[in-house]
């Protein structure tokens, strides 16, 4: 599967791109729609807080194959 951030530098997983956020890190944040709630919630508000635009994904497998990994992905961040 293509890489869909090829050239960027990408976090993947709640606690890494939470503290990516919260640093002033992220450019743009991804979040699977599939991804359970308890999961989601934080780190859309994280994002929303510090002006973070985020993308969606329909689910999380989707978002893993497209940060090029071969597990399921919740959230990401470049």
């Amino acid at each position: 599967m293509q890489n869909d951030f090829d050239g960027s530098s990408i976090v993947v997983g709640l606690k890494q791109s939470l503290k990516a956020v919260e640093a002033g890190e992220a450019a743009r944040a991804f979040v699977a729609e599939d991804a359970d709630s308890y999961v989601k919630k934080p780190f859309i508000a994280a994002c929303e807080q510090y002006g973070v635009a985020i993308e969606y994904y329909p689910t999380c497998q989707q978002l893993g194959q497209a940060c090029g990994i071969v597990v399921g992905a919740a959230v990401a961040i470049v």
